[in-house]
C-alpha cells in the first residue's frame, strides 16, 4: 500500500487494486460516509450525485375494484 496523505487525524492509503483506504487514529479503518467525505475533501474521488426520488404510482384500478366488491 502506498501512503497518499497523512494528517494528525487519519492516513489515506492507495491499495494495489487502485482503491483507497482511510485509517484513523489507533490504526482503525474508517468506512462508509465518513470515508467518502474524507476522500472527497482530499480531492481523490468524485461521489455520484444522488438520484432524484421518483414517487411510486399506486395502481388506482386495483384499489377501486376492491372497494366496489366490498360495497356490494
Amino acid at each position: 500500500m502506498e501512503i497518499v496523505k497523512r494528517t494528525s487525524e487519519y492516513t489515506i492509503v492507495k491499495k494495489r487494486n487502485g482503491r483507497f483506504g482511510v485509517q484513523g487514529k489507533g490504526r482503525s479503518w474508517i468506512n462508509a460516509e465518513e470515508k467518502v467525505r474524507i476522500l472527497k475533501d482530499a480531492g481523490l474521488i468524485k461521489a455520484p450525485e444522488p438520484k432524484p426520488a421518483e414517487p411510486e404510482e399506486a395502481p388506482a384500478e386495483e384499489e377501486g375494484a376492491a372497494g366496489e366488491e366490498n360495497a356490494e
